[in-house]
């Protein structure tokens, strides 16, 4: 009998997982595959906290399939090779797949899907990562859009969520099962032991998605609108890593969040802008897709031109958390030590890099993309170009985050820096916020620029390309 393969990737679920639906329906038995071949997805390759959380959800996911009487079968190498030697050896007839958005693995997915056909094999592929596909909205004059508040109008018409999906506890399989790599073949663990606060604040995998969304609906949705900027506080869903990995649908997680916030009061404020946020998510994928050269290149052309700063030095002091500014060393150390940052304080961080340090959004970009167990291309790129002011519904270049300020605003009491940055937790007050007003803070470095001085500098900067 013919066998199916459900090409997994970014889709690492049972439930609410469009090509496995698919592959269930059509009957066969089923093959679930998960291909390593990271130089195809060059020069965005996974980063090591992204390779950290792959280890541990495919691990998850492998588990899940035995319970149903499958198994996962991995491999790493050439993608293709790999599909053509098991279409001769296991007579699969059909390849079912969810579709992603980066520029290369497009290219890549739009190779194998015709040489599957060329081979007379069924392949198609399903959205299973988004809420409404890139193309599906457009301006008026059947353009991409540019600015969220009128994508996210556009789109919420448009979203079905539908029935969910739920996989079979028992799932059809070969009679014959194709060699399968040992995950730690991947290599996907860093060699020396870093992820430690990784271990401690995460838990990859469907249960831990689900245990994150339940808490967030549970505890934290009906103060989301006013917490959500507050990193001292668990206020935001820390649902993004789930999400990247597909370890739970973002229907699900649209439908659940809308059903709990209701229909009136402050929940539904709450909830709407909770969704708004998933929007954001929606606004990235649609930006990756149509503008793809954006991931190296300004959406706004004259920022080509910006006289950014060569500091390594500098650059070095930011990534370690040892700028003298204690918002911007708590975010960075929180990232370093638990592959996380909350959002509030990544917008902090990068416009210190990009305004304060004039260092190109192009490094505080790659940075990320190898610290973040959440590195995704479309909200990697989107995030950095909105705070350098060159991408889409950027925040003007000329608006310039305080750092001192920002942290007295969003972590009033103290608990955030005191945390990531023991060496104040004596300080109180304003001395927290400007430790460098202190003598003697053991330590503790000062600040590697004046920041007003550092405004005026980079404003000046701005006018060269303002033309």
């Amino acid at each position: 009998m013919s066998k199916t393969i459900v090409w997994l990737r970014r889709d690492l679920r049972l439930d609410e997982q469009p090509a496995l639906q698919a592959a269930v329906e059509l009957g066969n038995p089923i093959i679930p595959l998960f291909i390593w071949a990271p130089d195809e997805e060059a020069p965005w390759q996974p980063g090591a906290a992204s390779r950290w959380w792959l280890h541990h959800s495919l691990e998850s996911l492998g588990q899940e399939l035995e319970s149903r009487g499958s198994r996962l079968i991995l491999r790493q190498g050439s993608t293709s090779d790999i599909l053509d030697e098991l279409i001769e050896k296991h007579d699969v007839s059909a390849v079912f797949w969810n579709r992603r958005y980066e520029p290369a693995v497009i290219q890549r997915d739009e190779r194998v899907k015709s040489r599957l056909k060329e081979r007379g094999v069924r392949a198609e592929s399903f959205n299973g990562a988004l809420l409404i596909e890139p193309w599906e909205v457009s301006t008026k004059q059947d353009k991409p859009y540019q600015v969220f508040t009128p994508f996210w109008k556009a789109s919420q018409p448009l979203i079905e969520i539908g029935e969910k999906w739920e996989c079979p506890s028992h799932l059809k399989t070969p009679e014959t099962w194709p060699a399968s790599d040992d995950l730690r073949e991947l290599d996907l663990l860093p060699t020396i032991s870093w992820d430690e606060g990784l271990r401690e604040a995460w838990t990859p995998g469907t249960s831990g998605a689900w245990e994150e969304l339940a808490d967030f609906l549970d505890a934290r949705i009906s103060g989301y609108k006013e917490d959500r900027n507050r990193p001292d506080l668990r206020g935001s869903s820390r649902l993004s890593p789930h999400l990247h990995f597909g370890e739970i649908s973002i229907r699900e997680v649209y439908r659940q969040a809308n059903e709990r916030a209701g229909e009136n009061g402050v929940l539904r404020k709450s909830g709407d802008v909770y969704l708004s946020e998933l929007g954001w998510r929606e606004f990235a994928h649609h930006l990756l897709y149509h503008f793809p050269r954006t991931v190296d290149e300004p959406l706004r052309e004259r920022f080509s031109e910006f006289p950014w700063e060569s500091d390594q030095q500098a650059l070095q002091k930011w990534q370690q958390g040892q700028t003298g500014y204690p918002m911007v060393d708590a975010g960075m150390r929180e990232l370093w030590q638990t592959g996380w940052m909350h959002n509030r304080v990544r917008m902090i961080v990068a416009s210190f890099l990009c305004k304060d340090l004039r260092i190109s959004w192009k490094e505080g970009a790659a940075w990320f993309w190898d610290t973040l167990v959440d590195a995704d291309l479309a909200n990697n790129t989107l995030g950095w170009q909105w705070t350098a002011g060159c991408g889409a519904d950027a925040a003007p270049y000329f608006r310039v985050f305080n750092p001192t300020t920002q942290a007295a605003k969003f972590d009033p009491n103290g608990d955030y820096i005191r945390h990531y940055c023991p060496e104040l937790a004596e300080l109180d007050g304003k001395t927290l916020y400007e430790p460098w007003k202190v003598d003697g803070v053991e330590g503790y470095p000062e600040p590697i620029v004046d920041h007003g001085e550092a405004r005026e500098i980079a404003l000046s900067a701005y006018e060269v390309i303002k033309g």
